[in-house]
């Protein structure tokens, strides 16, 4: 693990339970630096996608890639697919990606109901690959599907599902007052009774008492 700017100790979670430091150090920033990510990096991360485990290892993720220090063009072009609100501040990170999945099986073209989990199992991997180097990934519901498939002519069968920002951490003051707020605010979640069950929906797992 890489050290981690000091402002990036406030958003550090603080576990319940003991878990791998990836997954109480990563969290998704708005503020990137200006600075390149290295090309062995965005490999790396795409390596740790490539081993995610998939419905009868179907693998249905696809991902689009642009680095705005090798092609200002396809960097654009990727920009220009997420939503406006987005845009604003996606525009400083300097890798920007585009999750797809892949709606049918290859073997039988039988509807894969798992693709969209798939897909977020391969960019969640790829996101603490990239957390461990000393980078931050925001991953981003809001893109302009239809610009997507325009842009990039997208086959039937293919399903846009997020953009990604990659890059290392920037200053919030770059950010507006309400982006600014969410960077520095400390993370919170679900307690696991909230959605860990066992006898009847919403009845705890007795599993989640300690001793």
């Amino acid at each position: 693990m890489q050290t981690l700017p000091a402002s990036h100790e406030t958003k550090v979670a603080t576990p319940d339970h003991d878990v791998l430091d990836v997954v109480a150090q990563r969290w998704s920033p708005r503020a990137f630096a200006d600075r390149p990510v290295e090309p062995e990096k965005i490999r790396r991360m795409l390596e740790a996608a490539r081993w995610t485990m998939s419905s009868y290892n179907e693998q249905p993720w696809r991902y689009l890639v642009a680095a705005r220090d090798r092609d200002p063009d396809a960097y654009e072009r990727l920009l220009g697919c997420l939503t406006e609100g987005n845009q604003s501040w996606a525009q400083n990170a300097p890798v920007l990606m585009m999750s797809f999945y892949k709606t049918a099986f290859s073997g039988n073209d039988q509807p894969n109901r798992c693709a969209p989990h798939d897909v977020g199992a391969a960019s969640a991997a790829m996101t603490l690959q990239a957390t461990e180097m000393g980078l931050f990934v925001h991953q981003m519901a809001g893109i302009q599907p239809d610009v997507v498939r325009s842009t990039y002519d997208v086959p039937d069968g293919f399903e846009p599902m997020a953009g990604v920002a990659v890059g290392y951490l920037g200053d919030p003051e770059m950010l507006s007052d309400g982006q600014q707020a969410s960077e520095t605010e400390p993370r919170t979640r679900k307690s696991l009774d909230e959605f860990v069950f066992q006898g009847g929906w919403g009845e705890p797992s007795p599993l989640l008492k300690t001793a």
